[in-house]
Formats: structure tokens, sequence, C-alpha cells
């Protein structure tokens, strides 16, 4: 059975954007790309909520070799790694509004149906991801995060959008910690 996986950059008080919705200061670090990149490599689906799928989709784009018609100049190795596994998964966008995607193996779906994501779980070979807060809190509500990584970034931003919901209680476990220069990273286990 597949691993529902939550990773997300947030703040020290827990907000994965400010007020104004910008997330400039977590921009990635490399360290922060070899890190992600080794726990993508398990990841065989995105499951995305429409805003971070948009912020997500630059990567469909971002070509690996300096050879490729259209190669990015400057893209580094660790960021062509994340772009080639980006590009390599699944993804599911669930959005009422979204009218298409735009990016290569990624379907629509409108609803969120957790015994669909049960039956995917039990079904898939490879983890899937969760990313943004408000799908994750509807999976989270239905017991179906396995894994929760949190990036902790050095800045309080006073509110903005947060990371957990504020009226679910899950008992955790931690699994590992690591310091990525300025950044932590929190990984946890729903017990």
């Amino acid at each position: 059975m597949a691993k529902l996986i939550y990773m997300m950059n947030i703040s020290l008080d827990g907000h994965i954007s400010e007020r104004d919705g910008s997330f400039a200061w977590s921009a990635p670090t490399p360290e922060f790309y070899t890190t992600i990149n080794n726990l993508q490599r398990s990841v065989g689906t995105y499951l995305y909520g429409r805003r971070l799928y948009e912020s997500m989709a630059v990567w469909d784009t971002a070509h690996l070799a300096a050879d490729a018609p259209a190669f990015t100049p400057g893209l580094q190795d660790h960021e062509r790694e994340f772009a080639a596994l980006w590009r390599a998964a699944e993804k599911v966008v669930f959005s009422t509004t979204l009218a298409s995607v735009s990016t290569a193996r990624t379907r629509l779906e409108r609803t969120v149906d957790p015994e669909t994501i049960r039956q995917l779980k039990a079904t898939s070979e490879r983890d899937l991801s969760v990313g943004g807060p408000g799908l994750a809190a509807a999976f989270l509500a239905a017991g179906l995060v396995d894994e929760l990584h949190a990036f902790v970034h050095p800045i309080i931003t006073g509110g903005g959008a947060p990371w957990l919901p504020q009226d679910h209680r899950l008992p955790l476990e931690l699994a590992g910690e690591q310091r990525l220069g300025s950044l932590v990273h929190l990984h946890y286990r729903a017990r």
C-alpha cells in the first residue's frame, strides 16, 4: 500500500504564505533540493489544490538537458533533477474553478472523494504526495495522511495561509529531523 505524504514549506508560526499570498521567504536552497529530491523519488502521484498546482506547473517546461530545444539557462543540476521527478509523476488537480490543466500527465477532478483516495493508496505501487493546505486538511480529516514533512523557515509571518487545519487533532510520532542551513526539516508519521 502506498503512503500519502504531506510536505510543505512553513514559517516558524505555521504559515505557508504571508497574508498577501507571497512566499518569497521559502526560496529553495541546494540543500533543500537535495532533501526534497530524495523524498520525491518514492512519489508516483501528486495531489494538488488549484493554487499550488498553478505554482508548480512551471516545472513541466523546465528542461533537463542543455541540448533541449527550450533549455532554461542557469538551471542547476538539483533543479533539473526536481523537474525530472515532477514531470515523471502523475498529477491530479482538485478544483471547481480551473477550466483545464496545462501540464502533461495531469488530470482534473472537480470533487474530493476520500474513498477514491483510499483506493488509489491501496492500488498504487508508489507513494502519493498531497500539496496545498485546503486539500491536505480534507485528507487529514479523512484519516488518509500517513506522513508529514515540515520545512520550517526562519521567519514569523504573523499571519497568512495556515499549514494545518485549526480544528483537527492527530497524534504524531517524530520520525526524523534535519538541519538544512537555516531551515529545519521535521518528519512525522501519523500514529
